[in-house]
């Protein structure tokens, strides 16, 4: 099991999951929560914020959570929901 046990790692997890969220909630693909969590790893890397051991995690456990279908829901329970742009 890969954990995070640097604060600041937890933080950055969390914003970073907070952002992809708010991305999916204004209907961007997977693709393009991809780009952006990759995005912030990458800036997360170049700047060395976090010890190579909890950055390594860090990319790990994003990487299995946007993966994981579970974790965008729609509003009505449905991840496609998410996706697909409201019809009028």
């Amino acid at each position: 099991m890969t954990s995070l046990q640097h604060p600041d790692a937890i933080r950055h997890f969390q914003s970073l999951c907070d952002a992809c969220q708010e991305l999916a909630h204004r209907f961007h693909s997977p693709a393009e929560l991809r780009l952006y969590a990759d995005g912030y790893i990458h800036a997360l890397r170049r700047t060395a914020v976090l010890d190579p051991i909890s950055q390594r995690r860090l990319e790990e456990l994003t990487d299995r959570w946007i993966r994981d279908p579970s974790s965008f829901v729609g509003p009505d329970g449905d991840p496609r929901s998410l996706y697909e742009s409201a019809r009028y």
